[in-house]
């Protein structure tokens, strides 16, 4: 490794034995993190917080637990039933999943408005789930209007937005308060730069509105150019949000690693998956310095339509890659490269897709395919 980068390193992995930048997804010859340092008892059997969620979610979480069993991956589940309309995530799944370091979850409906906070957001705080990775890259055989895409969206998942701070100042009038800190902005900045470093990755993009949103984006963007000073390997580039969704739909080969604000990632992230293929295909996970959560990439929250669980005709393949980013995070290379080589080979050949990937197969006639294929 480069001199230059090892203080950068040393105070990453201080916060965190790995920095959880060896979970993420790759493509057909995956790479492996150079921040694997295999932990004490390494190849034991991991306990795994499971959260099945709402809707398609225990169609989709039944997938990869059967495809786990099949190929006697080194994990085991602890299931608990969280539910979207609860109105906090219980404390004993906080409990497993502190201990586990680790949680595999479905999607969790969220209502809408009532002043029922999502429970997605708040397991994201509860855990300090700084950084959602979302990975929107073509599959091989599956056909889309943009060819070259590979895309990484790296959002800052704790504040902005999504801060819930809203009050109605008077009959009428309500405040909706944006957080931005220099803190959190840097530490998602590092988080970005670092993980395009290690993955060979040659550009980073910083995504805002600093042009309306001054002092806030404007922060932001602060906190970004300090960090890319650091990776003089590394180019840097700046993109005002709506220009970007532009670039996004017409030329989205240009993008490699993009870092953003809160809300904006929400949105980048489900055009590049759109463009390359659909939610239904994305894997994504969010991170924090203690605690990884692996769900549906793009549209985490979406649990489907009712049709499509009455029928079984779920989508599972954006869980079992992210299932598979969930195995590079606990040190199990081989079974991940395994499981991402079975489901990339089963959409390559095309004989068994879902109906949003033009097909008609049910979710269990995916996995038996996959199983089938599995080396």
């Amino acid at each position: 490794m480069a001199p230059r980068t090892l203080p950068i390193l040393k105070q990453l992995l201080s916060k965190s034995s790995s920095y959880n930048t060896n979970f993420i997804g790759s493509r057909f010859a995956p790479k492996r993190s150079v921040t694997y340092m295999p932990r004490p008892g390494d190849g034991a059997p991991r306990p795994v917080t499971l959260i099945p969620g709402d809707g398609i979610g225990p169609l989709v979480t039944g997938a990869v637990e059967q495809v786990m069993d099949a190929m006697h991956a080194p994990v085991y589940f602890e299931r608990y039933e969280v539910h979207g309309d609860m109105k906090k995530v219980p404390e004993e799944v906080l409990v497993s999943i502190r201990k586990n370091k680790v949680c595999l979850k479905g999607g969790l409906a969220t209502p809408m408005g009532g002043g029922v906070s999502s429970l997605n957001v708040q397991l994201r705080k509860e855990l300090d789930l700084y950084a959602s990775l979302v990975n929107c890259f073509n599959l091989p055989g599956l056909p889309t209007r943009h060819q070259n895409v590979d895309i990484v969206v790296i959002r800052e998942n704790t504040e902005g937005e999504y801060s819930g701070l809203e009050h109605e100042v008077v009959p009428g009038v309500v405040e909706s308060l944006k957080v931005i800190t220099k803190f959190c902005s840097e530490r998602i900045a590092k988080y970005a730069f670092e993980y395009a470093y290690l993955n060979n990755r040659k550009k980073v993009t910083a995504v805002h509105k600093a042009n309306i949103m001054k002092l806030a984006d404007g922060l932001f963007l602060e906190s970004c150019r300090e960090v890319a000073t650091k990776y003089p390997g590394i180019k840097y580039s700046e993109i005002i949000v709506d220009n970007c969704c532009m670039q996004l739909v017409s030329k989205p080969e240009q993008f490699d690693v993009m870092v953003t604000p809160n809300l904006y990632g929400n949105l980048v992230a489900n055009t590049a998956a759109g463009i390359a293929g659909g939610t239904g295909v994305m894997p994504g996970g969010n991170v924090g310095a203690n605690h990884a959560v692996f769900e549906q990439g793009a549209s985490a929250g979406n649990v489907g339509h009712q049709k499509l669980v009455e029928q079984k005709k779920a989508n599972p393949v954006a869980l079992l890659l992210s299932s598979a980013m969930m195995l590079r995070h606990l040190q199990f290379p081989s079974f991940a490269d395994r499981l991402e080589t079975a489901v990339k080979r089963v959409i390559s050949e095309g004989k068994y897709r879902t109906k949003d990937l033009g097909g008609d197969s049910s979710t269990q006639e995916i996995v038996d395919a996959v199983i089938a294929t599995l080396d």
